[in-house]
């Protein structure tokens, strides 16, 4: 099996990395009070020893009262959790990686089974996180105003502290994605309408703040979903018309690259052809794409949180797809999570070494 286009450095503004290989942004909850600890950061250099091209933090959240639904889920504003998330990037730079954080907002959640909850109702587009499940308040312009504005403060502050990039979390039914999705967006001002491109708005001015408050040579990541976690066969761009009008507004706002989630990175997005959602991502915007989804094991990621657990597979048909030139770049997630090595065992084809992935894994900051 030839690697070697996984293993060619890639360049794009302020991001220079070694390989094509990215750390999959996985929520961890191992930050009490919303900072990152001394262990989370030496989690996230084990990855840059272990030669991670570019590591994509777990979801952390912006600064709004009712961002998170879980109390150990890191933040990305405040003293403290800037101070951590500064240890965490210069660990990663001491160990010659490049990391960038997911800045993130949940939107309207259902309640943490630890009982938890924010001071301030769960907060989105129509009060809803799926359709007819109604979990919070719906945002007022004055709240759409200062969470863009949040956005784009925890960017600055990514870039300040160091990091080489940042990704906006957009996908999964979080917030962006609640302003995306009908099911969840009965809005009749600007941020709402009928179609997908109509629905774009939210998410463009998050983008557009983000790209003021970062300059233009600061590379920009988005990740996108077409399913939800309460609709796994769902397509928001149910045509490849559709997607187009759903993806370049958010090209022409500042969008760099488009993280293209999907739950098997090898099915077919649009009948008629077999390019995958990071495919026609790039070939409808022009922009780079990383693709994801079960990379690496024979299981998928939902199985794994039901306690499947999951072995070492093939990268054949991931490599065919990349030398075809369907995407750039390639995330990685649950064998990094169980495996910091997994990206120095792929490249000296140590396949015989590779770890599977049980849901054990998920419980711990594995570091060995």
């Amino acid at each position: 099996m030839n690697t070697d286009s996984l293993f060619k450095p890639f360049n794009l503004k302020s991001l220079n990395i070694k390989n094509r290989i990215v750390m999959a942004p996985m929520t961890r909850s191992f930050s009490p009070n919303g900072v990152p600890t001394n262990d989370v950061a030496d989690y996230y250099q084990k990855r840059a020893e272990g030669e991670v091209g570019l590591i994509l933090s777990e979801g952390t959240v912006i600064d709004r009262v009712s961002s998170s639904n879980d109390a150990n889920v890191p933040h990305f504003y405040g003293d403290k959790a800037l101070a951590g998330w500064k240890n965490v990037i210069d660990k990663v730079h001491s160990a010659g990686g490049a990391m960038a954080p997911q800045i993130w907002h949940m939107g309207i959640m259902d309640n943490h089974q630890s009982g938890w909850v924010p001071s301030q109702p769960f907060e989105g587009p129509s009060g809803l996180n799926r359709p007819g499940n109604n979990n919070g308040k719906t945002m007022t312009e004055k709240d759409i105003e200062d969470a863009i504005i949040a956005y784009g403060k925890a960017a600055a502050d990514a870039k300040r502290l160091g990091f080489n990039s940042v990704e906006i979390h957009g996908a999964h039914g979080y917030l962006i994605d609640q302003f995306f999705w009908e099911g969840t967006n009965e809005r009749t001002d600007v941020y709402g309408g009928k179609t997908l491109a109509d629905r774009t708005r939210f998410g463009v001015d998050v983008v557009k703040e983000v790209r003021k408050q970062v300059g233009e040579d600061f590379a920009v990541i988005i990740r996108l979903s077409q399913f939800k976690p309460s609709a796994y066969t769902n397509q928001l761009a149910k045509t490849p018309q559709e997607m187009e009008a759903w993806l370049n507004p958010l090209a022409d706002a500042g969008v760099d690259i488009f993280h293209c989630s999907q739950r098997r990175f090898w099915e077919p997005e649009f009948e008629g052809s077999d390019l995958n959602f990071a495919g026609w991502a790039k070939k409808l915007s022009g922009k780079p794409t990383i693709t994801v989804g079960s990379v690496g094991l024979t299981g998928e990621f939902l199985a794994a949180f039901a306690g499947e657990s999951s072995e070492p597979s093939s990268l054949e048909e991931l490599l065919r797809r990349m030398d075809r030139g369907d995407f750039d770049l390639v995330a990685v997630g649950r064998p990094l999570l169980s495996d910091p090595n997994w990206v120095k065992k792929i490249k000296e084809g140590k396949t015989d070494e590779l770890k599977g992935f049980t849901k054990e894994a998920l419980g711990e900051l594995v570091m060995s």
